[in-house]
C-alpha cells in the first residue's frame, strides 16, 4: 500500500519497446501525491465535483471509503506530509520505475504514443504554454495523459472529488495537480483565462509556500488533528492570514455569524482587520472604513456568494467619501459555509498589493478560487473545531458546577465565606484576576431612594508557577469602582465590555444575582482582567466565561436562599427546643404531686370496680383516677415484667393526665381513663386475649388507650384540615391521631417519665410501632376501611391468631371497641356522655357556620338537636353494633359490651318514638323500626 510503489515495467533483457509502450497506454492512472486535495480547482463543498477529474464516480463513495479506512487515510496524509521536508519533494517530476531506458526515453515513448483522436493543435499548445505555473510544477500522472488536459479546467469551479492512490476506483484518477497556495496573479489581468501573458508567483508566495503543491496551513490541519488546531479564533486567524499572504492583500479580516437567544443573526468579529506586508498598524482603517466593511460583509452573507469588488468607489451600492475611496480600493469577500451549505461567516481581503512597476493590482478570479477553496476547507473544519471547543468548555463548565455544588452542600460558618469559596471556584476556569461580589443596600437621602452597595467580597488570583492562589482581600467599598456593578444592578442584565488602549486591555463581565422569584437583584458578580494562558497579555472574556459567571450568579442566589433557609431552620429548631422545654415543664407534675401519688395506697380493682364493663369515672375524684391507672398496670404485672420504676410510672401517669385539655367537654382525661378501663376489663376477663397477645403488646395497648386522644382540641380532622392549621401541614392524614402519637412519644422521652427505659432497642422499636398503629386505629375512617376484614374473620368457626397481620387487626378493633365503649355503659351514664359529645359537636358546627358560612352536617348542626335520638340510633346501627357483635362472637367474655349497646339502642329508640308522638315524620320512624327488626 506504499503510494510511491508502482508496478515495475519489463526489464531490458526480457522485453522490447512495444511491450513498454503498450503497458503505459493500458495501465490505470494512479495519483502519485496529494496535489488534488490542495488544488484551487478542487472545491470540497462543490456538489458537482465528480464531473471533471473523476468522471462517473460519486464523491459519497470516496468519502465512505475514506471513512471506512481511516487508519490508512491518516497514515497516508502523514506520510505524504513528511515528504515536504525531504529532498524528493523538491523534484520537479514524480518517481517512476526505472527501465533499460532513461526518463527522456520514457517520455519520448509516451509522447510518441499520443492518441491520434486528440491532436495537440497550436491553440491548445499555446494554452498549455501560458497556463499558470505552480510553485513546484510537475505532473502526477504519466506524460501520455497530458493530451487529456484542457484549459477549461482552470476556470472550473466545481471539480471532481480526487482519489487516493489506493482508492477502490483506480481507473478514475486525477491527471494533474495544482497547489492551493499558488497565487498565479498578474495585476493587469483580473480575468485569468483571457490573460495573454504568463503569470508567475510572487516572491512572498514562494517564501510562504516553498514546498510547491503542499499547503502548510492545510497540512498542519491534517497532521495535528483537532487537539492541535487550537481555538476557533486561532484556526480562523491562521486561515485568513495565510490566504492574505497568498493573495498579496494589504489587510484581511474574518467574522463569524453569531445567533443570539432571540434567534436573530449578527456578525461577530473574530479576526480584526490585520495589516499584511508593508502596511503599518498606523495605517489601519477608521471607524467609517469599518462600517463600510460591515455593509459589504452583510451583502455577502445575504447572497451567500463571493464578491470581488475591483473598484469599490465605482460601485453604486456603496457611497464612499474621498478618504474611504483612497484607502479601500478593491475588496474580495468570500462567505464561509459549513457542510450543510449554510453561511457561517465571511472572510475579507482588502486592497491587492501593487506590483513593482506601480500598476494598480486587483483581485483576480483565481484569487477568488484560492480564497474560496481555503474558506471551504475552513468551513468544513470549523464545525468540528467549534464542537470540540464547545465540548471542552462544557466539560470545564460541568467541573465548575460540580465544584460549586460541592461547596454549596457543605456547612459554612457565614454567608460571606460561602460566596468567597464559590467565587474562588470559577476564577481558575475563567482566568480572571479579580472577582468581586457586590451586595446592595438601601439608603434614604433627601427623600429619594438611592441605591448603593453595603458590602463587598473581593478576591484576587495570584499565579504561582503552574498553579494559582486565590486570596480574599479586605477592601473598602469606597476604593472599588462600582460604576459597572451599579449599571448592572439598574439594568438587571449581564454587562460585558472590553476597553482597549495603547497600554492596557481592560475586560470585565458583570452579572446580576436574583432571588428565587427573579424579580429583585440581591447581588452583583463581577470578573475583571482575564489573563492569557499562553502569554502574559490580557484577553477579553468570551461567551463561555459569561456563562460561567451566570452560573456563579445562579449558585450565589441558591447560596443566599440556602443560607437564609439554614438560618430560618436553625431559628425554628431553637424555637422548637424552647417550646418543648416549656411544654415539658408545664406537662410535668409538681414534685409534691408525684410524691403524693407515689406514697398513696392504691385501692384494689374490686373497690374501684375496674373489672366491670359498666365502670363509670363519673363522680370519681381526680386522684382516684390516677390511682386506678396505677392499679391497672400493677394488676397486669407490667411494672414487674418490664422493670418500670414506680416513681417514673407515677410521674408518667400524671403527665399524661395533664396533657388532656379540661376545656374540651368529652375528649378529656375522663374519656382516656374509661377507654383504658375497657381495654383492661377485656384483657382481664378473656384469658384467650392474654394468650394471643405478648406481654409487650399488652403494654403497648395500655399506653395507647391512655394517650389515644391526648391534647384533643374538641374538633375533628376535617375541621383542622379545612382551617389549614399547622397540624394539617405536619400530617397528610389522620391529623389528630398522629398528633396524639407524637405527644405520647414526647412524654415517654421526657426526663422522669421514661417508663420504657428498661426495654432493649429492638423491643423499644416494636412498642413504638404498635403504639402508632393502635392510636391511628382510633380514626373512624381507618376503622371503616379495615372492619370488613375483621367481620369476615369473626364469621369463621376458628381463627389462627399467630399471624402478625391478624394480631394487628385485632389490636386495632379492640382499640376502637374501647374508644366507643361509652355506648355500652348504663343508660344514665350513656345519656350523660351523649350530651357531652353533642355539646362538643355543636360547638364545632357553630364555628363552621361563622368561619366558612356553610351548613354543618346533621350531627354537628345545633338546629337538629331534636333529632338527637334518631342520630344516636343511626350511629349505633352503623358503627357500634356490628363491631361489638363481631367481638362478642370471637370472645364470649366480651358479650356485656354487646348487651349494653343493645339496651342503649332501645332507650334511644323509645326517645325517638316519643318524639314522633309530638312532631315526627312517619318515614323516619318506619326506617328506624325496620333497622331494629333487622
Amino acid at each position: 500500500m506504499d503510494p510511491d510503489r508502482t508496478t515495475p515495467g519489463p526489464s531490458s533483457a526480457a522485453g522490447t519497446e512495444e511491450p513498454l509502450r503498450r503497458e503505459m497506454v493500458t495501465a490505470p492512472l494512479i495519483v502519485k501525491d496529494m496535489s488534488w486535495f490542495f488544488s484551487p480547482l478542487w472545491n470540497p463543498c462543490s456538489k458537482t465535483r465528480s464531473t471533471r477529474f473523476e468522471e462517473g464516480v460519486k464523491s459519497e463513495q470516496v468519502e465512505a471509503w475514506l471513512d471506512d479506512h481511516s487508519d490508512f487515510t491518516r497514515s497516508y496524509f502523514l506520510r505524504r506530509a513528511s515528504t515536504v521536508s525531504s529532498p524528493q519533494a523538491e523534484s520537479p517530476l514524480p518517481r517512476v520505475p526505472r527501465s533499460s531506458s532513461d526518463h527522456s526515453d520514457l517520455l519520448r515513448k509516451g509522447h510518441h504514443h499520443l492518441r491520434p483522436s486528440s491532436p495537440i493543435n497550436s491553440s491548445r499548445m499555446s494554452a498549455l504554454m501560458y497556463r499558470p505555473v505552480p510553485l513546484s510544477s510537475h505532473l502526477s500522472a504519466p506524460p501520455d495523459c497530458m493530451d487529456r488536459f484542457h484549459p477549461d479546467v482552470l476556470v472550473s469551479h466545481c471539480p471532481c472529488s480526487p482519489r487516493s492512490p489506493h482508492s477502490p476506483f483506480p481507473h478514475h484518477s486525477s491527471r494533474f495537480s495544482f497547489s492551493p497556495c499558488l497565487s498565479p496573479i498578474r495585476p493587469s489581468s483580473p480575468d485569468l483565462p483571457h490573460s495573454p501573458h504568463p503569470l508567475y508567483p510572487t516572491a512572498t508566495n514562494s517564501a510562504l509556500c516553498g514546498h510547491g503543491e503542499y499547503c502548510p496551513w492545510m497540512m498542519e490541519l491534517l497532521r495535528g488533528g483537532l487537539s492541535s488546531m487550537g481555538s476557533v479564533v486561532e484556526l480562523c486567524q491562521g486561515a485568513v492570514l495565510h490566504t492574505g499572504e497568498l493573495l498579496a492583500a494589504e489587510c484581511c479580516c474574518l467574522s463569524l455569524i453569531k445567533k443570539d437567544c432571540g434567534g436573530s443573526n449578527s456578525l461577530e468579529e473574530v479576526v480584526a482587520p490585520t495589516a499584511l506586508g508593508c502596511l503599518s498598524e498606523g495605517n489601519l482603517y477608521s471607524h467609517a472604513h469599518l462600517e463600510l466593511l460591515k455593509g459589504i460583509m452583510g451583502c455577502a452573507v445575504a447572497t451567500g456568494s463571493p464578491m470581488n469588488l475591483r473598484d469599490v468607489s465605482g460601485d453604486p451600492r456603496f457611497g464612499l467619501d474621498d478618504d474611504q475611496s483612497s484607502k479601500i480600493r478593491n475588496v474580495l469577500i468570500v462567505p464561509i459555509k459549513n457542510h450543510r451549505g449554510e453561511v457561517v461567516g465571511v472572510a475579507v481581503m482588502i486592497n491587492k498589493r501593487n506590483c513593482c512597476n506601480g500598476l494598480v493590482s486587483v483581485f483576480t478570479n483565481m484569487d477568488e478560487k484560492v480564497l474560496s477553496n481555503h474558506m471551504d476547507v475552513l468551513g468544513l473544519v470549523l464545525d468540528n473545531v467549534q464542537l470540540y471547543e464547545s465540548s471542552r468548555q462544557e466539560a470545564k463548565r460541568s467541573q465548575a458546577l460540580i465544584e460549586m455544588a460541592q461547596v454549596l452542600s457543605k456547612k459554612h460558618c457565614s454567608f460571606d465565606v460561602l460566596l468567597s469559596k464559590m467565587a474562588a471556584t470559577i476564577m481558575p476556569f475563567t482566568q480572571a484576576q479579580y472577582c468581586t461580589i457586590f451586595i446592595p443596600g438601601k439608603q434614604i437621602l433627601d427623600e429619594n431612594d438611592q441605591i448603593s452597595f453595603s458590602n463587598v467580597i473581593h478576591l484576587e488570583c495570584e499565579e504561582l508557577g503552574s498553579t494559582c492562589q486565590i486570596y480574599r482581600r479586605e477592601r473598602d467599598i469606597s476604593n472599588i469602582d462600582q460604576s459597572h456593578a451599579l449599571q448592572t444592578l439598574v439594568a438587571m442584565e449581564t454587562l460585558k465590555m472590553s476597553q482597549i488602549s495603547e497600554e492596557t486591555i481592560t475586560s470585565l463581565i458583570c452579572c446580576p444575582v436574583r432571588n428565587e422569584r427573579s424579580t429583585n437583584v440581591i447581588a452583583v458578580c463581577q470578573l475583571m482582567k482575564k489573563w492569557s494562558i499562553d502569554s502574559e497579555d490580557m484577553e477579553a472574556f468570551n461567551r463561555y466565561d459569561e456563562r460561567l459567571l451566570e452560573d456563579l450568579a445562579l449558585y450565589c442566589g441558591l447560596a443566599l436562599q440556602y443560607v437564609k433557609a439554614v438560618l430560618i431552620t436553625e431559628e425554628r429548631r431553637a424555637s422548637i427546643e424552647v417550646t418543648q422545654e416549656v411544654l415539658a415543664y408545664h406537662i410535668t407534675a409538681a414534685e409534691q404531686e408525684i410524691q403524693a401519688l407515689q406514697e398513696a395506697s392504691i385501692p384494689s380493682v374490686e373497690s374501684l370496680h375496674m373489672l366491670d364493663f359498666h365502670f363509670s369515672e363519673f363522680g370519681l375524684p381526680e386522684e382516684r383516677g390516677t390511682q386506678a391507672t396505677i392499679r391497672m398496670f400493677l394488676d397486669l404485672n407490667l411494672v414487674q415484667d418490664f422493670n418500670i420504676d414506680y416513681k417514673t410510672l407515677c410521674q408518667w401517669v400524671l403527665s399524661v393526665r395533664r396533657g388532656y385539655r379540661n376545656s374540651v367537654p368529652y375528649h378529656n382525661w375522663s374519656h382516656a381513663l374509661c377507654t383504658a378501663q375497657s381495654m383492661f376489663a377485656m384483657l382481664m376477663a378473656t384469658d384467650q386475649l392474654k394468650t394471643i397477645f405478648s406481654r409487650l403488646e399488652i403494654l403497648a395497648l395500655m399506653i395507647a388507650t391512655l394517650n389515644h386522644d391526648i391534647d384533643h382540641r374538641g374538633v375533628n380532622n376535617s375541621y383542622i384540615e379545612r382551617t389549614q392549621q399547622p397540624l394539617a401541614q405536619l400530617y397528610g392524614h389522620s391529623t389528630l391521631e398522629n398528633h396524639h402519637y407524637n405527644l405520647c412519644i414526647f412524654i415517654l422521652d421526657n426526663t422522669g417519665s421514661q417508663i420504657l427505659s428498661s426495654l432493649s432497642a429492638e423491643d423499644h422499636r416494636a412498642v413504638l410501632h404498635m403504639l402508632k398503629r393502635a392510636i391511628i386505629a382510633t380514626d373512624l375512617n381507618v376503622y371503616m376501611e379495615r372492619r370488613t376484614e375483621f367481620f369476615n374473620l369473626a364469621k369463621k368457626s376458628r381463627v389462627n391468631w399467630k399471624s402478625e397481620k391478624k394480631k394487628d387487626l385485632l389490636r386495632s378493633m379492640l382499640m376502637t371497641a374501647s374508644d366507643l365503649s361509652a355506648i355500652t355503659k348504663p343508660w344514665p351514664e350513656q345519656k350523660r356522655i351523649a350530651n357531652l359529645v353533642t355539646m362538643e359537636f355543636f360547638a364545632q358546627g357553630d364555628k363552621e357556620k361563622q368561619e366558612f358560612k356553610i351548613k354543618p352536617i346533621d350531627i354537628m348542626n345545633r338546629e337538629n338537636s331534636p333529632r338527637l335520638p334518631y342520630m344516636q340510633v343511626e350511629y349505633i346501627d352503623d358503627i357500634c353494633y356490628p363491631l361489638y357483635k363481631a367481638v362478642s362472637r370471637l370472645f364470649d367474655t366480651c358479650s356485656p359490651l354487646l348487651a349494653g349497646c343493645k339496651k342503649n339502642r332501645a332507650h334511644w329508640m323509645d326517645l325517638a318514638m316519643e318524639a314522633e308522638d309530638e312532631n315526627c315524620e312517619n318515614t323516619s320512624c318506619v326506617t328506624l323500626k325496620t333497622q331494629l327488626e333487622e
